[in-house]
């Protein structure tokens, strides 16, 4: 059953800002799941000798069911309302994360590293979607905005775990820093659910907005989206910027390492990498709500083709110049700057496209496609090895981002102008309108 929403002039609800900060933080406190997982990848290589590729195996499973299994968190928070929804997702997405990482400073088996990842994933993919959905309900008015600072949140909240995390590697052990940290998030995210809310009725963008970014004037349901060509084309063009972003997340640590710069000190003893991963961390973040603000003004197709333009070059760019200590920090950094803003991007325009009322299940089913995307992953490893270098892998990272681009441009940006044309048309006829 579909439901309505309409443009308005009305006054924004009071306390959006609490919920959009109190998302943020919940973010902050799950980033380092992702961003930080290549600093443990060589420790469990050395301690029991597993091979990097099937430890990048319970990475793509993290990913996998980070993303997977959204639709149904999403789902569930829709349907349990706004006070219940959100403030149950968080606080059971907290629980699992925490567990996730006890059980995998335990795993002596790669079995038992994978059942950890699932875990962890699962629960935080619910918090994602939720905070997500959150977000893009209470900012219709400035929705790119809005889900970049929460996306902002996962991208850029392990720059302040990452130098943490590897000190205390390098003096307890990895197994050390699963446990603690993965205790002290989770606790941390279960507090801070109980004050979570979506809000109670569905709000509206001023009209002059409404008209410049194309969003519907109605809300489809998730099975409406899935019959949809738009859905299935932004599905296409996340899972190819996704997986060349998640290659660079993923092997950042073993790229730095083959081109012999990995512990090359820039400053106060702090290596290369270490640098690299605070910066990329930082620029991941701050390219979410940068690219989301930029697109709520220019639009989100425009914004796209400037940011994976960008990100096309700064793949080449580390490719061909980034085996110096300080060009690697710089174009590993551009590269995390033009890609981190696909988690600002395609949520918003998914909920321009398909309306709030079920935004949380539908941008969880979008997000799915990054689950897609990390079966890609390993891939990389296997192009390195058959060509000797990492070159070929950027190059190639380098293309699908041009491939994209071409994409919103030519076909997302008309077809998605037709789909809310259509929309609009049906919704203004109240003998077509659902009951």
């Amino acid at each position: 059953m579909s439901g309505t929403s309409s443009a308005s002039d009305a006054p924004m609800p009071a306390g959006r800002w609490i919920q959009l900060w109190l998302g943020v933080a919940c973010m902050i406190l799950i980033a380092n799941l992702q961003y930080a997982w290549t600093l443990f990848v060589g420790p469990m290589h050395t301690a029991h000798d597993w091979t990097t590729a099937s430890i990048q195996v319970a990475f793509s499973i993290f990913i996998a069911t980070e993303t997977w299994l959204t639709p149904i968190a999403g789902t569930i928070v829709d349907r349990l309302g706004p006070s219940r929804g959100p403030r149950l997702a968080i606080a059971d997405g907290g629980v699992l994360v925490g567990i996730g990482w006890v059980m995998n400073s335990h795993a002596n088996s790669l079995g038992l590293l994978y059942v950890g990842a699932a875990i962890t994933g699962t629960g935080a993919g619910a918090i994602y979607a939720t905070c997500v959905g959150n977000a893009v309900k209470w900012f219709p008015d400035k929705r790119g905005m809005a889900v970049g600072l929460t996306a902002a949140g996962f991208g850029a909240g392990a720059a302040l775990t990452i130098i943490p995390i590897r000190w205390v590697i390098g003096t307890y052990g990895y197994q050390e820093a699963f446990f603690w940290f993965g205790l002290g998030q989770g606790i941390v995210v279960l507090l801070i659910s109980q004050f979570l809310r979506a809000p109670d009725r569905m709000i509206a963008a001023p009209a002059a907005v409404a008209a410049r970014l194309h969003q519907t004037a109605r809300s489809f349901t998730s099975g409406e989206v899935l019959r949809s060509p738009v859905f299935w084309l932004l599905y296409i063009m996340l899972i190819m910027v996704s997986a060349s972003g998640l290659m660079a997340t993923a092997q950042l640590a073993p790229i730095a390492k083959d081109y012999g710069i990995s512990n090359t000190v820039l400053f106060l003893s702090v290596s290369t990498l270490s640098v690299a991963l605070v910066v990329d961390s930082v620029l991941n973040g701050l390219a979410r709500p940068f690219f989301g603000a930029v697109s709520d003004r220019i639009g989100r197709e425009p914004t796209m083709a400037v940011a994976f333009t960008l990100g096309a070059i700064s793949y080449w760019l580390l490719a061909i110049g980034g085996h110096s200590p300080w060009s690697f920090v710089f174009c590993a950094g551009t590269i995390f700057f033009t890609w981190g803003e696909i988690f600002s991007l395609f949520p918003a325009t998914c909920t321009d496209t398909f309306g709030p009322q079920y935004a949380t299940a539908n941008a969880s089913l979008l997000y799915t496609a990054k689950g897609a995307s990390a079966f890609l992953v390993p891939l990389a490893n296997v192009l390195k090895t058959a060509t000797g270098g990492w070159e070929v892998v950027l190059l190639v990272a380098s293309v699908t981002n041009i491939v994209v681009v071409l994409l919103a441009l030519f076909v997302l940006r008309p077809l998605r102008a037709n789909t809310m044309r259509r929309a609009n048309e049906v919704q203004a006829q109240p003998q077509h309108r659902s009951a």
